[in-house]
């Protein structure tokens, strides 16, 4: 079913690879280490620094040999504005409208025995934001060129590779719009969250 808004502790698509095989799996939104003793850690960890990922206990382990492509046709971001009480959302996506591939990571972990059920999460990597994004926000989402999806996904891939893929993208990869605050509600999961609004709306 398409999905329209998207929050932390829902459910992404992600592409994993194990043992030379790749799937597309729906996967929880926010890491949960597998060391982690309460889930709920996930909740804060929707997103990890690409800078210092493969330092992070929480993360650097995912780093090295779990990594995802996170799917999507479009992500959004909040920027300030001054003398604004609330933060204008915007929707970013590629100009042609196609689904593209952030990077990611993922972990598994399981409850002791006989409480609950296993979960498979993800984290989005982020990177520092180009010049169509610096007057957004200072950060944007790592996204991965088809042409390294392979680079990207295969455990054997040395850390400078990776870091070469976790640079901002090129500007002309994406555009930017305004949206309305009725994306700030993570219950409207439904298209008319990307209607674009103007500045005086």
């Amino acid at each position: 079913m398409p999905r329209f808004n998207i929050a932390p502790g829902s459910q992404v698509l992600a592409v994993r690879e194990r043992d030379g095989t790749r799937s597309a799996e729906l996967l929880q939104w926010g890491l949960v280490p597998s060391w982690a003793k309460d889930p709920a850690i996930g909740a804060r960890m929707a997103n990890a620094r690409s800078d210092t990922a493969f330092e992070k206990p929480s993360f650097r382990n995912a780093m090295k040999s779990r990594r995802c492509l996170v799917l999507a046709d479009v992500f959004y971001e909040w920027q300030a504005v001054p003398g604004a009480s609330r933060k204008r959302p915007h929707a970013i996506r590629r100009p042609d409208q196609e689904a593209f591939a952030m990077g990611g990571i993922w972990e598994y972990w399981k409850a002791k025995e006989g409480e609950g059920d296993a979960i498979v999460s993800a984290a989005i990597l982020t990177t520092d934001a180009n010049a169509l994004m610096t007057p957004i926000h200072d950060r944007m989402p790592v996204i991965i060129p088809a042409d390294a999806y392979t680079r990207w996904l295969d455990p054997r891939t040395p850390a400078p590779a990776l870091q070469d893929l976790m640079q901002p993208c090129p500007s002309e990869w994406l555009e930017a719009f305004a949206i309305s605050t009725r994306v700030n509600n993570p219950r409207l999961d439904e298209a008319s969250v990307l209607e674009p609004v103007t500045d005086a709306e």
